[in-house]
């Protein structure tokens, strides 16, 4: 490992170079996906995939949703010295736009590798992934500033949180799976101190409040930070803004679904990009309900984060006498105050791939850009509000 006051050293003051509007933390994975399995593998047989995509993922999938929105995104985050680390911190910084100027490379150190398949509407994952041999705390000793950061209080709560809340940042939070089974609701309640934000989705919501229902749920999570969601996939999400008084619940939007994986990362990017920009609550959770909508109709993960491109496709292509229409009128004077460059599209350079297997890199694309229909000619179906 080089010296830990050098370039693979603990984070220490605010290295990034622009102001940031989001910083986010957590391991970064090579994630390899492959689509339209037919089943599940089975043991001694071999089955083909139509699609396949590699591209950033973990902490990453929440970075580039946010990134190709315009919010300017910060990473922080170890990445290997291989060649997948080489592969996750170019396409990360120089084609997804994202801020590595606080992130580490670790030498000797293997990337962990996600495999992701997906089939039958549903997918499963197999990672392998070592210990990165820095402490944790050392790395994530004092993230950059910006107006909201990401932290993950499932089991801990890191030190830089309080650092950042004490910064005046706004803090959102989210948890994983309980494999314990304990759902300590009360130890989640001092991790959740000071953070401006929970967002889990309807499964771990009920588990830690001991409820039937995500509504319910909420009504519990709402006394514990200031905006509380809960998101229940095709049942919609449920949300609580304690420093306006509203309460909404949005309809999930109907859309042929590919793969879901990052799906409820794009949710929360596109919810800290209304945040950013004080739209009310039901504007936020509606935008954030399309976004995660837009993001399972191809290949999952990083590689389709929807950019504003193609949330201005889905909405030019609505009936303007649909309910749909009205609902989401107020994306009209955002996408016209949105910079053109942000609209910009082109073949991702991540290795996806529909079903012609040529897995050449393609070239740079522009920050901020848009992969609505990478490599195909046929347009997905435009989501369509649940009843």
């Amino acid at each position: 490992m080089s010296d830990p006051d050098g370039p693979d050293g603990p984070v220490g003051p605010d290295t990034s170079a622009r102001p940031l509007d989001l910083v986010v933390t957590g391991t970064v994975f090579l994630d390899l996906i492959l689509t339209g399995l037919r089943a599940a593998p089975v043991g001694g047989r071999e089955i083909m995939a139509d699609g396949m995509g590699s591209s950033p993922g973990g902490a990453a999938t929440l970075a580039v949703a946010a990134s190709r929105l315009g919010v300017a995104t910060g990473l922080v985050a170890a990445f290997g010295s291989d060649v997948y680390g080489d592969f996750c911190w170019s396409t990360l910084e120089e084609d997804e736009g994202v801020d590595l100027s606080a992130s580490r490379r670790i030498e000797g150190w293997h990337s962990p590798v996600t495999v992701s398949l997906a089939y039958d509407d549903d997918r499963a994952m197999i990672t392998h992934a070592h210990e990165p041999p820095l402490d944790p705390d050392l790395l994530f000793g004092r993230v950059p500033q910006a107006q909201v950061c990401f932290a993950d209080v499932g089991t801990t709560r890191a030190p830089w949180v309080d650092d950042a809340v004490a910064r005046g940042s706004r803090v959102f939070a989210d948890v994983g799976w309980d494999d314990t089974g304990a759902w300590d609701a009360d130890g989640l309640r001092e991790r959740l101190s000071g953070c401006h934000a929970f967002v889990p989705n309807a499964a771990e919501a009920m588990a830690y409040t001991g409820k039937d229902h995500p509504g319910a749920a909420l009504e519990v999570i709402r006394d514990w930070v200031p905006l509380a969601v809960v998101t229940a996939g095709s049942g919609g999400a449920y949300a609580a803004d304690e420093t306006t008084g509203e309460t909404v619940w949005v309809p999930g939007l109907r859309v042929p679904a590919v793969d879901p994986t990052g799906a409820g990362d794009v949710f929360l990017a596109a919810l800290m990009a209304g945040t950013l920009r004080d739209w009310p609550l039901l504007q936020r959770i509606r935008f954030a309900n399309l976004a995660a909508a837009l993001s399972v109709r191809d290949v999952g993960g990083a590689l389709a984060a929807p950019g504003w491109g193609d949330v201005c496709d889905w909405f030019t292509d609505l009936d303007p006498t649909s309910r749909l229409a009205r609902d989401y009128g107020f994306l009209e004077e955002v996408l016209a105050g949105v910079e053109h460059r942000m609209f910009a599209r082109a073949v991702p350079t991540i290795g996806f791939d529909s079903g012609t297997h040529d897995h050449s890199r393609h070239g740079p694309r522009p920050a901020h850009h848009s992969t609505a229909h990478p490599l195909s000619t046929a347009k997905p179906a435009s989501p369509q509000e649940n009843p």
